[in-house]
């Protein structure tokens, strides 16, 4: 089990934060599936700020997946902290704070991984978020900016004594961003250097996977992303069924899920984008997922994945 503030989850699994992904209703289906607890999709502090709509829209949640976390990004340590205050109302279980995303549109700003550059930076923001709210605060790093600067053990040292309760470490640098292979030493490095969970990330694409990384580096848990992508069963012992039934059943509850929570004008795509990611090893894989994307609505796309025997 893993233990974070207050929180103990049944399960040492959960469901990384996956932009474009990891809304709502991904969220529940991984819970349902076994996850611990699941992870929101990055969200903005200017977004939250400003009260931006789309923003707005990806703090939907409901009982059922409690404790949620929520994770915040930006580089501005006072509107960061004013997005955490706002966050707060929302009743998250957690907060987490990103400081490990490469993508460009993110880092360019000196926020994610950017951050991983400038710990001082860092080290404020933190120490400002966690002032500004009485929920527990998590962070998510890479193993360092580059090869030639590693500096995840220093960093998640730094993170601690600002009174974070948890740090995941993905174990690649930010110029490799998911590149080359995740290098699991830093993140035992990590968790000999901190008294607090350290969850381990990158390259869990089964169960096993997940139990190797935190027999081989002492982490207390670990953090699915891509590997949950159409195979929410990785939460699980038994990991993605071999019956393909089983397997369209899992994208039929995903769908509904999906229906239920999401607006309207946003479903066709959201579906299939998860949607054809189920399909990847059945018979004709290729062919039921270029239907899938020349649907153009949902009942179309419904109706071809129901008469799939």
């Amino acid at each position: 089990m893993l233990t974070i503030a207050d929180f103990t989850f049944d399960s040492p699994f959960s469901l990384a934060p996956l932009a474009g992904y990891s809304d709502l209703p991904f969220r529940l289906l991984c819970k349902r599936h076994g996850a611990g607890f699941c992870v929101s999709e990055m969200i903005s502090c200017h977004g939250l700020k400003y009260q931006q709509k789309k923003t707005l829209q990806m703090l939907n949640s409901t009982v059922e997946e409690q404790p949620v976390s929520f994770q915040l990004f930006g580089a501005d340590p006072d509107i960061m902290a004013d997005a955490a205050e706002i966050l707060s109302t929302f009743s998250p279980g957690i907060i987490d704070i990103n400081m490990g995303c490469p993508v460009k549109k993110v880092t360019k700003n000196g926020a994610g991984a950017a951050l991983m550059s400038t710990p001082e930076l860092a080290e404020k923001i933190l120490v400002n978020v966690i002032s500004r709210t009485s929920i527990p605060v998590t962070v998510k790093i890479r193993s360092g900016p580059g090869l030639k600067n590693v500096n995840a053990v220093s960093f998640a040292q730094m993170a601690e004594s600002t009174g974070i309760s948890a740090i995941t470490v993905h174990g690649r640098t930010w110029s490799q961003g998911f590149s080359g292979l995740c290098d699991r030493s830093i993140i035992a490095e990590v968790k000999q250097a901190v008294s607090i969970p350290v969850i381990g990330n990158g390259d869990i694409l089964t169960h096993g996977d997940g139990l190797n990384m935190m027999a081989e580096t002492g982490c207390d848990g670990v953090m699915i992303g891509r590997g949950a992508l159409g195979n929410p069963w990785i939460f699980g012992k038994s990991d993605r069924p071999d019956d393909s039934a089983a397997i369209l059943e899992g994208a039929r509850q995903h769908m509904e899920l999906m229906e239920q929570f999401l607006p309207v004008e946003r479903i066709l795509g959201y579906v299939k984008n998860h949607i054809s990611r189920y399909f990847k090893t059945l018979p004709g894989s290729s062919k039921m997922r270029q239907k899938i994307f020349e649907c153009k609505t949902v009942t179309e796309l419904k109706d071809i994945i129901l008469k799939i025997s």
